[in-house]
């Protein structure tokens, strides 16, 4: 039985948190997860003072809807393999608020995007200081009993889980797991999905569920807002796979349909994808908490 939650981004925008979640309940969603990306206007939330905290944490309650993971793209902006010493200071305050934060809410799984850098130039030195900094990220998250999970991205630094094993490794650590993102490893020719995924299971905490068109010699690739059955991804055969595998965690529909016209009937067309998939596969969802 899997719980089944859907990303922040792919739901209206002006909501107070009471209302988002209980969208979310209403929507047939078992758990939201939270957006943290590199916009100043999110990044804010790791400051939230405790009269803010508290007012999503009684959202929760009183909606029976919880925030189980958090998506922490901010380190696009505030990369751990930065060459600049200041920007590495600043992701590593981050991940500590970020840690903080999801004790706080009881948030499990903090998502981190595999990417030494992003907007600066990757060398063996961007690579060396992202593995030192995630290992003082680790060594945080364990003290505070939160999972980190590294996306599987749309970047080929960490683009399988195979890379997020060998990572592991490196950094020995329950506290370190993976969050394979089911588009962006098949939009990488060089992946065969379902063999990563039989060689990698025991690392997986969560999946996000997302479509994307495929990386040739001549094409970058798509990697967001590719309707889902357009795209590269085998939904059925992945999600039989993890079924066979015995996956019974949590899956996440990411979407961005935030900013466009009728978010919610998105959602609903997403869902309804998904449900007739899991239906004809026999994977039961957790019933929403009355």
């Amino acid at each position: 039985m899997i719980s089944l939650g859907i990303y922040e981004k792919a739901l209206p925008h002006d909501l107070t948190w009471e209302e988002r979640l209980e969208l979310v309940r209403k929507l047939g969603f078992n758990f939201l997860e939270l957006s943290i990306d590199e916009s100043d206007e999110r990044l804010a939330r790791l400051d939230w003072p405790e009269d803010k905290i508290k007012e999503v944490r009684d959202a929760i309650w009183k909606t029976k809807t919880p925030i189980y993971t958090m998506m922490l793209s901010g380190h696009r902006r505030y990369p751990l393999g930065s060459k600049d010493i200041q920007i590495r200071t600043k992701a590593l305050d981050m991940m500590n608020k970020a840690i903080r934060l999801a004790g706080f809410l009881g948030i499990r799984n903090i998502q981190l995007a595999g990417y030494d850098v992003f907007y600066e130039e990757k060398t063996v030195l961007s690579r060396e200081l992202f593995v030192e900094n995630l290992t003082k990220a680790v060594e945080m998250a364990a003290a505070q009993q939160v999972t980190l999970a590294i996306e599987t991205m749309d970047d080929p630094f960490i683009n399988s889980l195979s890379k997020v094993k060998y990572l592991k490794s490196q950094i020995k650590s329950p506290w370190l797991q993976a969050y394979p993102d089911l588009g962006n490893i098949s939009a990488w020719p060089e992946n065969n999905i379902a063999q990563d995924l039989e060689e990698n299971i025991e690392n997986v905490v969560s999946v996000h569920l997302k479509d994307t068109v495929r990386v040739t010699a001549d094409f970058p690739g798509k990697f967001k807002d590719v309707p889902f059955g357009e795209g590269c991804v085998d939904f059925k055969g992945c999600l039989r796979t993890m079924q066979r595998l015995g996956y019974n965690g949590t899956y996440t529909i990411e979407m961005w349909s935030q900013a466009r016209d009728n978010p919610v009937a998105e959602v609903k067309e997403a869902k309804q994808f998904f449900t007739k998939l899991f239906d004809e596969l026999g994977i039961k969802q957790r019933k929403i908490a009355d």
